[in-house]
C-alpha cells in the first residue's frame, strides 16, 4: 500500500506539464500588460495629433 502511494507521489512530483502551462500564462499576461502600458502612453500623443489635424482642416473635433 505504501509503495503504491510512494510511486504516485514520485510521479506527481516529476510531472512538469502544468509548469509549462503556467509559464505560458505568465508570459501572455506580461505581454498583455506591456501592450496596455504602451497604448496608454502613446494614446495621449496620438489624440493630440489627430486633434491638431482636425483643427487645421477646420472641422469640429469631438
Amino acid at each position: 500500500m505504501y509503495s503504491n502511494l510512494k510511486s504516485k507521489i514520485i510521479r506527481f512530483a516529476s510531472n512538469e506539464e502544468g509548469a509549462s502551462a503556467i509559464e505560458y500564462g505568465l508570459i501572455a499576461g506580461l505581454i498583455g500588460a506591456l501592450i496596455i502600458v504602451a497604448v496608454t502612453g502613446i494614446g495621449g500623443s496620438v489624440s493630440t495629433y489627430f486633434t491638431s489635424i482636425c483643427n487645421a482642416l477646420g472641422g469640429t473635433c469631438a
